[in-house]
C-alpha cells in the first residue's frame, strides 16, 4: 500500500510544529505539504514547503492529498480585532479544507477548542463553532474535531498568567473531575499523536473529541 499524503496548515503554532514532526517522522506518510505564511524551523526530504498568502489563497497552492491537518489560530490581541481574529481563526481555515476538499482529500483533522458552539456568548468560541459546522458541511469522508482546553507545550509568547497556570497544572487536572474532564489539560505533542491517530483509523462522518478521547488515541 503506498504511503499517504498530508496537508498541514499551521506548522509554526504550539500544535503544528508538533505535528509537523510527527508526521515527517511517520512512515505511513511520504510526503508532508505545509501551507505557511514563514517556513518551519526545519527541513526534511519529506517536505513540500509551500509559503503562501492566506488571504489569497487560491487551489494552485494546494496539492492533491489524502488527509488535511489543520491548527491555523491566532489571539485577538494579535490579530488586533475580532474581525481580524475571524479572518485567521475562521476564514482561514475553512479555505484551506475546502480548496484541499476540492483537491481530492478524504479525511480532515481539525484542531478547535473545548465550549465550542457557535451559539455561545464567548466570542471566541462562537468563531470556533463557526468553524466546526462549516468544515463539517464540506464533505469530508471522514471530519475530526478536537476540542482540547489548556494546551501545555514551550511557548515563544507565553503570558504570565498562562504560564501560571500551566506550572498549576498537576495540581489541578485532578480537581477536573466528572463534567470537568474535558477541561483538563493536555500537551501539545499528545495532542498532535491524537490528531494522527484518529486519522490512521477514521471512520466515515463527523467525530468531536474532549480529553478522554484525545489521551485514548495518544495512547494515555
Amino acid at each position: 500500500m503506498a504511503p499517504r499524503t498530508a496537508l498541514l496548515a499551521g506548522a509554526t503554532g504550539l500544535v503544528g510544529t508538533r505535528l509537523l514532526d510527527r508526521l515527517l517522522a511517520d512512515p505511513r506518510y511520504g510526503r508532508v505539504t505545509v501551507l505557511a505564511r514563514r517556513p518551519p524551523s526545519r527541513t526534511d526530504g519529506k517536505l513540500d514547503l509551500r509559503l503562501v498568502d492566506f488571504d489569497a489563497l487560491d487551489g494552485s497552492s494546494v496539492p492533491p492529498v489524502d488527509d488535511v491537518y489543520c491548527t491555523l489560530g491566532t489571539t485577538i490581541k494579535k490579530a488586533g480585532s475580532q474581525e481580524a481574529f475571524r479572518r485567521v481563526d475562521q476564514h482561514y481555515t475553512v479555505t484551506v479544507a475546502a480548496l484541499a476538499r476540492a483537491a481530492g482529500a478524504h479525511r480532515i483533522a481539525l484542531c478547535s477548542s473545548t465550549g465550542a458552539d457557535p451559539t455561545a456568548l464567548a466570542f471566541y468560541l462562537r468563531v470556533k463553532g463557526d468553524t466546526e459546522r462549516e468544515v463539517g458541511a464540506l464533505g469530508y469522508e471522514s471530519t475530526e474535531i478536537f476540542r482540547p482546553s489548556l494546551l501545555l507545550g514551550e511557548r515563544a509568547d507565553r503570558r504570565r498568567v498562562e504560564g501560571a497556570v500551566i506550572a498549576l497544572a498537576p495540581l489541578l487536572t485532578p480537581l477536573l473531575a466528572g463534567p470537568l474532564r474535558p477541561y483538563r489539560p493536555v500537551t501539545a505533542d499528545r495532542l498532535a499523536a491524537a490528531m494522527i491517530e484518529s486519522l490512521a483509523g477514521a471512520a466515515p462522518g463527523t467525530h468531536v473529541h474532549a480529553y478522554d478521547a484525545i489521551a485514548a488515541l495518544a495512547g494515555r
